[in-house]
């Protein structure tokens, strides 16, 4: 039994350490954090919590995906971001009389890491240098924010499809083609989008006979992610 606690501890600090927001924690650091989560798994489509529940403490997706989304005044639902392995959420309900502000499912059998709050927020004041890690992590969600309004907003369709696929082509974009596996339902991905899978079956076409595209399956290869760069910036006057 305490060697399958131990190796149970071992896979938490192991998944702490693997996560952007915590890049570079030292071992010690990670057993502490370590003592304050709860593993939780999720079966495909079973939700984390939603939205106005009081929280709990923020998430680290050790395997699978959540989808954390909100459903609009006709009940459509609005993809806000789906989360993988290495990634963390939910951590601005931190904040004293914090609530989720949207709901989190699971794409597919998942499992997470609760971080405890109270006793996260303990920890905080005791280390300071991990609250400069969680503005750094809440930065860059709401730089994603941003972009995605930007694109729900200011963007076509098309355009948005080819600012998702270069959001995850290497940085900066070069000529070399770059494949992307679609690890989410077209379903979900054209919420995401704002849109509806209909609208981006054709679009997926429509960049193809472009020859902006390839698409094998569930795979999209970007032929030139820096022409496709180019082309979005003249498109848009950038």
């Amino acid at each position: 039994m305490r060697d399958r606690d131990e190796l149970r501890q071992a896979a938490v600090i192991h998944a702490l350490r693997a996560c952007r927001l915590f890049a570079g924690l030292g071992l010690e650091e990670a057993r502490a954090i370590a003592r304050l989560c709860v593993p939780q798994p999720l079966a495909k489509g079973e939700y984390l919590f939603a939205r106005g529940e009081p929280s709990r403490g923020f998430y680290v997706v050790q395997s699978g995906a959540i989808n954390v989304h909100r459903l609009g005044p006709a009940g459509k639902e609005q993809v806000i971001h789906v989360f993988r392995a290495g990634d963390s959420f939910a951590e601005a309900t931190l904040a004293p009389g914090g609530e989720y502000p949207a709901d989190a499912r699971a794409l597919e059998p998942s499992r997470v890491l609760l971080v405890r709050k109270a006793e996260f927020t303990e920890l905080l004041r005791r280390h300071p240098e991990l609250a400069l890690r969680m503005i750094g992590a809440l930065s860059r969600h709401l730089q994603a924010l941003v972009e995605q309004l930007d694109d729900l907003t200011l963007k076509d369709v098309e355009s948005r499809l080819a600012s998702w696929l270069l959001r995850r082509c290497p940085a900066p974009p070069g000529e070399s083609p770059c494949r992307i596996e679609l690890a989410v339902t077209k379903r979900v991905l054209a919420a995401e989008l704002g849109t509806v899978s209909e609208t981006l079956s054709r679009t997926l076409a429509k960049c193809r006979d472009q020859g902006w595209i390839q698409v094998q399956g569930r795979a999209v290869t970007v032929v030139n992610p820096r022409r496709l760069a180019e082309l979005l910036r003249q498109r848009h006057g950038e």
